[in-house]
């Protein structure tokens, strides 16, 4: 079976894109982790799958599968590839709405950049061990830090991923570093992947979420990762966060043919 596909990147952040609107893929964890495998297929963070949809107002489906073959939770960088995977398709011209598994999202294009928006968020766990805990469309751990750029990010999150509060269901892990007013940087481990990857979208969001409770005047937070820059905007009242956005470059890196 000779599969099509598309490689796009959102800061470093990799995904194998399909058109399956007419249902073709067999939706296979092994398959779908043979693909995204670095050494033996095409290599990426993620697979995403764009479907059609019945749902009134709504361009397309995003199914989104971790590396390891296995459906994933919401994947911001990877809905901000799938809408520009989308657009090339011609679904849209320049604002769509598409369906995903935490439900509907909107997006939209400005200058070079994709602007995706993400669910509302209302609960933030402040741990007494220091750390927060909340879910942007994927569950995440965000811890301050200092020395970001010298830490071994991979030992440290993987050791949260599996400690005894998150390893049955897994959380991403965020170490996050202020560099200055509205300035952030931060590095993930991922579960899924179960590595350091270049950016996570819904760690980032998170990130900056957690960093906008201890400065309520914001509305907006840079935040520097491996692979680029993003951008996080949000309205907040009274730990409250609502109309977030996420921004950034989601860039196509090549096409071809798999034989499987």
């Amino acid at each position: 079976m000779k599969i099509p596909f598309e490689k796009y990147q959102g800061t470093g952040n990799d995904f194998v894109m399909i058109d399956n609107r007419n249902l073709f893929f067999p939706k296979e964890t092994d398959l779908i982790a043979h693909l995204c495998h670095r050494r033996f297929g095409i290599g990426a963070d993620g697979l995403i799958l764009i479907e059609y949809t019945t749902a009134a107002d709504v361009d397309f489906r995003m199914v989104y599968y971790n590396a390891n073959g296995k459906e994933g939770s919401m994947c911001g960088n990877g809905g901000r590839c799938a809408v520009a995977f989308a657009k090339s398709l011609g679904l849209f011209e320049k604002e769509t709405q598409f369906l995903a598994v935490d439900g509907l999202h909107e997006a939209f294009f400005r200058d070079e950049l994709v602007y995706l928006k993400m669910k509302d968020v209302s609960e933030i766990e402040k741990n007494t061990e220091g750390y927060y805990f909340l879910d942007t469309g994927s569950p995440h751990y965000v811890e301050f830090v200092q020395g970001l750029e010298q830490m071994n990010v991979f030992e440290k999150g993987r050791a949260i991923r599996y400690n005894e509060r998150f390893c049955e269901k897994g959380t991403n892990v965020n170490f996050v570093e202020i560099l200055g007013e509205n300035l952030l940087r931060v590095r993930t481990y991922e579960r899924g992947v179960e590595d350091e990857t270049y950016s996570c979208g819904t760690g980032v969001t998170a990130s900056a979420l957690v960093y906008a409770l201890q400065n309520q005047d914001l509305n907006e937070v840079q935040i520097k990762t491996l692979g680029g820059n993003l951008w996080v905007s949000f309205q907040q009242k009274n730990g409250n966060f609502y109309n977030i956005f996420l921004a950034g470059k989601a860039e196509k890196v090549f096409e071809g043919h798999i034989e499987v």
